[in-house]
């Protein structure tokens, strides 16, 4: 599959480095996923379906491609975790750097690590808002701490972690777990003031981390573990909505798309996400 060289077709004039208020990192790295691979074909289908995606947002009344959006370099051939630690947090560091708004595309979720540090390293007093299906607060796993099933407990020292949508973890998470800033996925079921709550336990940065397999596996079966009991599509928009339009997204990312042959309804949900999420973004500031 060969990869457009600007996101969904837009104009080169909305793509330029210099033109552009938004950077799209992808790191198709896929070196420590347990079960389901692919991952590091992800950014590839993700690009192919956002080809075919209509850039006019009805909700918002809003094309955010006007406001450009560039895709960087892709950086990838990691010899080993630690190695694409490194090199992840480096280039975040330096795209932080450039004052645009940032946002990356995995990849597995263990290329959160080095991202989330980069933007902490920047920020002070920032939250990490995941929603996701694993809790991923293991210190570490297979030997390394910059696993996939590691993603977030970097964070969970150094920023103000709130998690999302868990509905899967080990029981040796759970000292690493703090609950009354964890929303399971089964009490959101049945308290409808968890969007509120969550919301209230955030600073005013928030750097967010989106795992696909937050979705239902109805709506979002790529992934690499796809867990029963998920979020669906307007339950998730909803909540990004509130979060978009009451606290300061410095960035974000999107994992865990591992894309299954011959079915694209996945990969175009994701381009629609990320381009509903730089929607909600960009609202206020409409061109």
């Amino acid at each position: 599959m060969n990869k457009p060289s600007t996101f969904a077709g837009i104009p080169v004039q909305f793509s330029s480095f210099a033109e552009s208020k938004v950077m799209l990192q992808s790191f198709p790295y896929d070196g420590t996923s347990t079960w389901g691979k692919g991952a590091d074909k992800g950014f590839a289908a993700f690009l192919d379906a956002a080809e075919n995606m209509e850039l006019y947002d009805i909700e918002t009344q809003t094309e955010v491609y006007r406001h450009g959006i560039h895709i960087t370099e892709e950086l990838s051939g990691f010899s080993s975790p630690e190695d694409m630690f490194k090199k992840t947090y480096a280039r975040a560091l330096s795209l932080i750097e450039s004052g645009k708004f940032c946002t990356f595309f995995g990849g597995e979720h263990s290329i959160s690590i080095g991202v989330i540090k980069a933007f902490y390293k920047k920020i002070k007093n920032l939250s990490v808002l995941q929603i996701d299906a694993h809790a991923d607060l293991r210190k570490e796993y297979d030997g390394s701490p910059y696993n996939h099933a590691c993603a977030m407990y970097d964070a969970s020292i150094n920023t103000n972690l709130v998690q999302v949508g868990i509905r899967s973890m080990d029981q040796s998470e759970v000292k690493h777990m703090d609950m009354s800033q964890t929303f399971f996925m089964e009490d959101m079921r049945t308290n409808n003031d968890w969007q509120e709550r969550s919301l209230s336990l955030l600073t005013d940065d928030v750097y967010l981390s989106l795992d696909l397999d937050a979705l239902d596996p109805s709506i979002m079966p790529a992934t690499g573990t796809p867990e029963p009991g998920g979020m669906m599509w307007y339950e998730l928009c909803n909540y990004l909505k509130s979060v978009f339009i009451r606290k300061n997204v410095v960035g974000f990312d999107i994992v865990e798309l591992a894309p299954i042959s011959g079915y694209h309804a996945p990969q175009f949900l994701a381009a629609k996400l990320y381009y509903k999420m730089l929607s909600y973004k960009f609202m206020s500031d409409a061109r």
